[in-house]
C-alpha cells in the first residue's frame, strides 16, 4: 500500500510542479515584448532629397506615435503610415514590425529637381514628376530658376529640363541657374566663366547643350573662359558669341 500511496503523492507533486512551471517560466517578460528600435530607410535618388532619418523620427515623435518602449501588440503601424503620407514631401510610407521587436519605416520621398524663384515672388520646388512642392524648412542644394515663370511653365517645361540636367554630372555641376525672359526663352548662368548662355526657345535643349559642351571643350578651353560675355546656341548648328568688354580693352 505504501508504494501505491507514494506513487499517488508523486503524481500529485509532479502535476503541481508542471502547473507551476507552465505559469512561471512561460510568463511573458514585458521588457522583451516592447519595441527595442525604430529603423528608418529612405529611398535614394538623383538628388539627396529633403529628408534625413532624424526628420522622420521627429515627425513620428511630434505626432505622439513613437513606438519605442511600447508593447509591440499596441503599436499601430497603419497610423504611422497615414501620418507620414500626409506630409507633402513624402510620396509613400510603409511601416511594419519585425520578429526582433523592431519597427521599420520605409520612405519613398519626392525628389526635387529645381527650385523656382519667380519674378512674382513665388518660391517653391518642382519634383521629378513635374509636380510642385511648397517651399519647406528642409534644405536642398538645387538648380535655381528665376524670371517670368508661371506654375504651368515650371511644371511642364522647367521640370523636364531640370531632370535632364541632374542626370548629366557635367551640366549638374556647371549650370547653377536658369533665367526665363519675358518672351519665355531661356538663359543659363554657368558656374565657370563670366558669360551668359542664351538657349532661346525651350526646345531641343539636349542638342543645344551638346553643341555648347563641344564649344566649351574645343573653343573656350583655348580662347579662355572669360573671353565672351554672351554665348547663343539658339540657332541650329551655330554658336554666336559676343566678346566681353574687358576683352575688347586688352
Amino acid at each position: 500500500m505504501w508504494k501505491k500511496v507514494a506513487l499517488i503523492v508523486f503524481g500529485i507533486a509532479l502535476a503541481i510542479y508542471l502547473v507551476f512551471a507552465a505559469t512561471t517560466f512561460n510568463k511573458p517578460d514585458p521588457q522583451k515584448d516592447v519595441c527595442q528600435a525604430l529603423v528608418i530607410d529612405i529611398e535614394k535618388g538623383a538628388t539627396d532629397g529633403f529628408l534625413k532619418e532624424s526628420d522622420i523620427v521627429k515627425l513620428i515623435e511630434n505626432a505622439g506615435l513613437s513606438p519605442l518602449n511600447i508593447q509591440m501588440e499596441r503599436i499601430n503601424t497603419r497610423a504611422i503610415e497615414e501620418m507620414l503620407e500626409q506630409q507633402e514631401i513624402i510620396a509613400h510610407a510603409e511601416c511594419y514590425k519585425s520578429q526582433t521587436n523592431k519597427v521599420h519605416v520605409d520612405i519613398m520621398q519626392r525628389f526635387p529637381v529645381m527650385r523656382i524663384m519667380a519674378g512674382d515672388g513665388s518660391n517653391y520646388y518642382v519634383d521629378s514628376d513635374g509636380q510642385p512642392i511648397s517651399s519647406t524648412n528642409y534644405a536642398c542644394n538645387l538648380l535655381i530658376a528665376t524670371g517670368n515663370i508661371s506654375k504651368n511653365y515650371a511644371t511642364k517645361v522647367l521640370a523636364p529640363i531640370g531632370k535632364m540636367i541632374l542626370s548629366d554630372p557635367f551640366w549638374d555641376n556647371q549650370i547653377v541657374q536658369l533665367n526665363v525672359l519675358s518672351d519665355s526663352t531661356l538663359e543659363i548662368v554657368p558656374r565657370v566663366g563670366d558669360h551668359i548662355v542664351y538657349l532661346g526657345e525651350p526646345v531641343n535643349v539636349k542638342e543645344k547643350l551638346k553643341r555648347l559642351r563641344l564649344f566649351y571643350t574645343y573653343g573656350l578651353s583655348q580662347a579662355g573662359w572669360n573671353k565672351y560675355e554672351r554665348i547663343s546656341v539658339d540657332i541650329e548648328n551655330q554658336i554666336v558669341c559676343k566678346k566681353s568688354k574687358k576683352t575688347k580693352k586688352t
